[in-house]
Parts: structure tokens; sequence; C-alpha cells
């Protein structure tokens, strides 16, 4: 099998991370490219890292790429590009996987409260299937346009999905997610506020009246245990790293359950999921360049509150990552088909 691949916006973190994954994957064949202020620059002198490994490929304006000739092709692009230049691949019956929110949130009125457009193919996102593989990996097999899930949702739902499953939480009680970031992040885009000497040596919260990841991460919740994404507390915090994602979760179960046992066993046979000891602190370093996320649980002393420690890194597991391994579900190879790479350490 050869999949023909496109990737439109490749020149962002998340597209060059899809790059480098996908020079590795014995079944990928990229054919097409695109950035709008890169067009006709080689791909080896733009990103010198890809040098032996894309020699003769060259960015391509959208309008000029033959995108409706890949199998599958990747938005790796800004909220808002992919609802518009998505829809006329999908109906030619060419896969689409999002890496960006166009398509992630069912409710489109609640997604235009969260993000600055009138979503311009509401149609589609019905048809979109979240691509949380864990939790949709039947659905995302039989998919044409899947939604990419966004970092935070990643690193926070993986290690709820057993305890939802289970409707172990105990109703009405906050689940609080205290989560850091890197500042990749925030991608490539140039801004003041992502600044080396704006960074470094500094650690702030952010977004905490309203962070646009809060109803993706209560969407999923709200569909495992109805309500229960209305508990959810949820602060993000940016970090002095280029990358890495570290939420620390705390919630209370119901008498009987170990979160640990349950986690464990829901995520035994998984290839991405590690599930540490108790007692455990995985660290973000764990992860660095690896589609993994790694998760231990503890209690806390003296009182019945569990702590739920998930660490992924933010551009692979969180992104690009995730996305080759949803194309990998929807084509009927392994999930970690050209994704098993060990984390890199230091």
């Amino acid at each position: 099998m050869s999949i023909k691949i496109g990737i439109v916006g490749a020149t962002g973190y998340t597209g060059v991370e899809l790059l480098r994954l996908l020079a590795h994957h014995p079944e990928a064949e990229i054919i097409s490219v695109t950035s709008r202020n890169e067009a006709e620059i080689k791909l080896s002198e733009y990103f010198p890292s890809l040098r032996g490994q894309y020699d003769d490929l060259v960015f391509q304006h959208p309008e000029q790429a033959c995108l409706k000739d890949c199998d599958v092709v990747f938005f790796a692009t800004p909220n808002g590009i992919a609802m518009q230049e998505a829809p006329p691949l999908l109906a030619q019956g060419v896969k689409v996987i999002d890496l960006s929110a166009d398509y992630r949130i069912k409710d489109v009125s609640l997604w235009q409260q969260w993000y600055p457009f009138t979503h311009s193919s509401p149609e589609w996102v019905a048809e979109a299937v979240y691509g949380l593989c864990e939790l949709n990996r039947r659905t995302i097999a039989n998919a044409q346009l899947v939604a990419n899930p966004g970092c935070y949702p990643t690193c926070v739902s993986l290690p709820l999905i057993p305890l939802l499953q289970k409707q172990c939480l105990i109703d009405n009680q906050p689940v609080i997610a205290d989560c850091k970031s890197g500042v990749s992040g925030a991608g490539r885009k140039a801004s003041s506020s992502n600044l080396y000497a704006e960074c470094s040596d500094n650690f702030k919260a952010y977004g905490i009246s309203g962070h646009r990841h809060l109803p993706e991460i209560r969407q999923t919740l709200n569909h495992l245990h109805p309500q229960m994404g209305n508990n959810l507390v949820f602060v993000p915090h940016l970090t002095p790293l280029i990358r890495g994602m570290h939420a620390t979760i705390y919630v209370q179960l119901k008498n009987g359950y170990n979160p640990a046992e349950l986690i464990d066993e829901y995520y035994c046979d998984s290839q991405v999921v590690d599930v540490m000891p108790v007692g455990s602190t995985p660290e973000t370093r764990s992860v660095r360049g690896a589609n993994l996320c790694r998760i231990s649980v503890q209690p806390a002393p003296e009182n019945n509150t569990w702590i739920i420690l998930s660490v992924i890194d933010n551009l692979v597991k969180g992104a690009a990552g995730q996305a080759v391994q949803n194309m990998n579900i929807m084509y009927g190879l392994d999930e970690s088909c050209g994704l098993t790479f060990v984390p890199l350490l230091p």
C-alpha cells in the first residue's frame, strides 16, 4: 500500500512535525505540500532538518497544488482555513485529517462562541469524527473527515476515559485539570508574548476565564458521562519549554473504585498510552518527540482525592503524531505504524 499524502500549511510546527514523522512511515508518499508565503521554495532549503528526506519536494501555492490527486490531505493550518478548503476535496472523495479546531465541536453555535468566525461548512461538522484514537477508533476507521483533537484535550481526556466509562466519578464534584504547556503550543506565528525574553525564566497561567479547548474537553466528558463536563475546572499555564504538556488532574471517586486499576485495565494493550506504577511521576522529557502519553495515579495524602498525572509531547501525541495515528486507523494499518520513535533524552 502506498498512501498519497498532501499537507496544507506545511511550514508551521505541526506541519514540519508531520513531515518528520511521515519521512519514516513505510506506506506514506507525500506528493504535495502547500504554503502561500513560501511557494516555490524547496522543503530542504526551508527546513534544513529535512535535507536528504524530501529533496525534490517544493512548496506549492494551495490553488496550484493537485490535492485532489491525494488519498488523504492533512490540514496543519490555523483555525478557519480547513472549513473553507476541505469541502471541495471531500466532495471528490479525498480523506481529510484536520489538525485545527474547525470540525472538533459538534455544536456549531457553541463553536462560533469560542472562535471568531462564522462556520462556512457546518454540514461537514456532523460528518466529522472526533479523532481521539483511544476512544473512537471504530468510527475513525470508516471516516472520511477526522477532526484531530487539541493538545490539552488529549492530555486531559486520555486518563479520564476509563473512569467516565465506569461512571465512577462522584457527581457534582469538580474535576480539576491543572495543565502546563510548552511555548510551541502557541504555533510558529510571531507574537510578542512568545518571544524568548518573555517566555524564558517565566511561568504564568492564562485563559482562566475560558480557554477555547474547554468546550472541546467538556464535549468528550459529557459524551461519556452526561453533565460531568460541566464540573470541569480547567486552568492552562505557559511554561518555559519548547515541547511538552503536563496535566495534573484531581478527581473524587465513588467508594470501591481504584482509578489506577481502571486506567491500567483500559490501556493494558495500548502501544501509545503507558500507565506507570502507582506513585510514579511522569516527566515531559520522557515523551519528547514520541507519540506517547504517560499516566500515573496516586492518592492524595489524608483525604479522598486522587491525583492523576498525564504527560504528552504537544506536537506529537497532541497534534501530528495523533494525526498519523488516525491515518493508520483509517487505512487499516497498525496504529503505531511509522510512529515507534523512542523519546529524546536529554
